[in-house]
């Protein structure tokens, strides 16, 4: 399979490792020629191609920002003519509404849902036009160890507003709120949360902001967190039992004694 990783940027590079092996020398083209430079020596027998090659390949594989991505499929789908065209951007029905207007081979979405320094993990993927060159891609990417799912664009994207806008959202509040904590007096609720205020804010700033734009999410963190800070006692417990609801606990508790978990 000759391989074009379009974004030589962590994810681009952990695609062009993932996809080596079933792969011919690997091609990566980037806005930054050196990140290509850097990506390419990083992959065995990789090479750097300029942004407008049109060097033709079994697989294009977009992995750029979200809010390029629809321009990217329009850009590279002629150079996947005889192949597929995927995308790994983390939105779905931007680039599967593209790649069905411009495509004229296979094309798909897949969505690590994982750094790749924390992969292996779960991938989501909606097969827009499957065949043997799209087939092959999700082969490699369960082949290493990962869970690959089938869903749909619309699933996808309503999840992504909670589990990524909402939780980020979440996450990054708590650490603005709490601000600098001696560790002595974390508890086993507030501990996890200091370590995962680190894990985002190891990201790029960029990288979160994109997200935040594609997906709603904010507004409804915002608004929960606001209820619970004006709610009156009783409201409080309602709103408590929702939460335990909403997440499969039954959060209704006998007695004055403390919580369990703290």
């Amino acid at each position: 399979m000759k391989l074009l990783v379009v974004g030589a940027g962590e994810m681009g590079r952990w695609v062009a490792r993932t996809l080596h092996p079933v792969s011919e020398r690997v091609a990566l083209a980037d806005t930054n020629p050196q990140a290509a430079m850097d990506a390419a020596e990083a992959v065995v027998d990789g090479r750097v191609v300029p942004l407008d090659t049109d060097e033709s390949f079994d697989c294009v594989a977009l992995a750029v920002p979200i809010p390029a991505v629809a321009d990217a499929v329009a850009a590279y789908v002629e150079n996947a003519a005889d192949g597929a065209i995927v995308d790994v951007s983390g939105v779905m029905a931007d680039p599967l509404a593209a790649m069905a207007e411009h495509a004229v081979g296979e094309y798909a979405s897949f969505h690590p849902l994982f750094a790749p320094p924390r992969g292996p993990g779960r991938i989501a993927y909606v097969p827009g036009e499957a065949g043997p060159v799209v087939e092959r891609v999700r082969e490699q990417f369960a082949a290493v160890g990962n869970d690959v799912f089938e869903t749909t664009a619309a699933e996808h994207d309503e999840a992504m507003a909670k589990v990524q806008t909402g939780a980020h959202t979440a996450v990054l509040a708590y650490a603005l709120a709490a601000g600098d904590v001696d560790e002595r007096f974390h508890t086993p609720v507030s501990e996890p949360l200091a370590d995962l205020a680190r894990t985002v804010t190891e990201g790029e700033p960029r990288v979160y902001a994109d997200i935040r734009e594609a997906f709603d999410g904010a507004e409804g963190v915002a608004a929960a967190a606001d209820a619970l800070a004006t709610a009156d006692r009783d409201g409080f417990a309602a709103l408590f039992e929702r939460a335990g609801d909403a997440v499969g606990v039954d959060s209704r508790v006998d007695g004055d004694g403390p919580p369990a978990d703290e």
